[in-house]
Order: C-alpha cells, then sequence, then structure tokens
C-alpha cells in the first residue's frame, strides 16, 4: 500500500519487500478549474498551467543541474542568473516528460500530467540534493486548483506498476495567493537516498525566484 505523505514527513527508499528503490518516476496529476455557467445551464473550463521542475544540488551546496520547462524564456532566466531550460539532466539520470499547459480539461483521469524519471543509480556522485517545486504559470492560486497531487511510483511515465508515496498539494486555505510550492527533496544521508515531503507554498510568480528561495532558505 501507498505511503499517504504529510507536510514535512521524511521516508527511505525501502520497499516491503526489502529492496531499496532506486528507479522511479515523480509525477503531478492536476485538475482544471470549472465552474458553472449562467443558471448552471453551462461549464467553463479554465486550463491550468503549472510547471513540474527540479534542481540538483552537489555537496558544496551550489546549483550544479537543472530541470524545467525549455519554454521559460531565456532573456527573463538570465535575469535571476538562470541557463536555459531543459528536460533531461547531464548525466541522464534524471528525464522530464515536458509542459502540460491545460492539466485534467475533463475531470479527474487519473493519469500524471507531469512527469520527472529518476534512475538513481545513474545521479552524478556530486549531488546530494534534489528539490521538486510546482510553479503555476497562470494567475490563479493553488486554493483554487481542485486537486494537485504529486506520488512517487515504479513504472514509467505511462504505466503505473507500483505506487509508492504521495501526497495532496492544493485546494486548501493554506495555499490561498499562493502560485509555487515546493514540494519535496531527494537527499542523501551516510550514502543511502531519502524522500523527504516539504509542502510549503510560496508567493513566487516566477520559476526564478523559487530557485532562489530555496537556495536562501533550504540549503
Amino acid at each position: 500500500m501507498a505511503i499517504n505523505l504529510t507536510k514535512g514527513q521524511k521516508i527511505d527508499l525501502r520497499k516491503t519487500t526489502g529492496e531499496t528503490l532506486t528507479n522511479f518516476c515523480i509525477g503531478v496529476n492536476w485538475g482544471a478549474i470549472e465552474t458553472k455557467g449562467f443558471l448552471g445551464l453551462s461549464k467553463n473550463v479554465v486550463e491550468i498551467d503549472l510547471d513540474l521542475s527540479c534542481i540538483l544540488i552537489d555537496d558544496q551546496n551550489k546549483i550544479c543541474d537543472h530541470l524545467y520547462s525549455p519554454l521559460y524564456r531565456v532573456e527573463v532566466l538570465q535575469q535571476f542568473g538562470l541557463p536555459k531550460g531543459k528536460l533531461v539532466s547531464v548525466d541522464g539520470a534524471l528525464r522530464h516528460t515536458g509542459d502540460d499547459l491545460a492539466g485534467d480539461t475533463g475531470g479527474d483521469d487519473g493519469l500524471d500530467n507531469e512527469i520527472i524519471t529518476v534512475d538513481l543509480s545513474k545521479v552524478d556522485a556530486k549531488v546530494s540534493q534534489i528539490f521538486f517545486f510546482l510553479n503555476n504559470a497562470g494567475k490563479e492560486d493553488f486554493s483554487q486548483i481542485p486537486y494537485a497531487k504529486i506520488r512517487m511510483y515504479e513504472g514509467t511515465p505511462t504505466r503505473v506498476v507500483s505506487e509508492f508515496a504521495s501526497y495532496n498539494v492544493a485546494a486548501e486555505s493554506q495555499y490561498v495567493n499562493k502560485r509555487s510550492i515546493i514540494m519535496a527533496k531527494l537527499y542523501k544521508r551516510n550514502g543511502e537516498w531519502k524522500f523527504s515531503a516539504i509542502g510549503d507554498p510560496t508567493d513566487d510568480t516566477f520559476l526564478g525566484q523559487t530557485i532562489h528561495k530555496i537556495v536562501q532558505s533550504y540549503l
């Protein structure tokens, strides 16, 4: 049975079989906002463009790699000292499935909208932490999004073999006026990878602000 994570919870990556989870997916599933139209006779759908991203931190607490959408404008990223977005880490250990610009527009389909695959056996030895975070490219805040759920599972981006852990990150009062969430991190302790569900919402309106906040407050 998958672990239902709560904010701040830390877990190791040991499966019930005793094996350690090393090759898995981190996915986020979210829904578009649906409201009733005039007299309830129609339905209005507001597409939600969330961006799942991650940064890799080395043992000197420096950013050494990143995965975020290549659609972010380079001139804006440069204002934060950040390079162009990309979908594969330098070591090939992490891969992003690409940008979903809408979310589920016909109700929860149970599938993740954006996924990062992780192979810990290929992660560069100098990497000690990997932070995962969400940014909303639109104007709505996370309290308005009907559901947003992060989960860790074995399988592929198109097939879930076994869900390991999950937790919800939207549709709660703490997310009013919040358009970014620092969701979780993978980190090494004594040579073993562990997972921490951070779940901190922020006021950031751009990915560069969120990355700066992680560097300034979480390292």
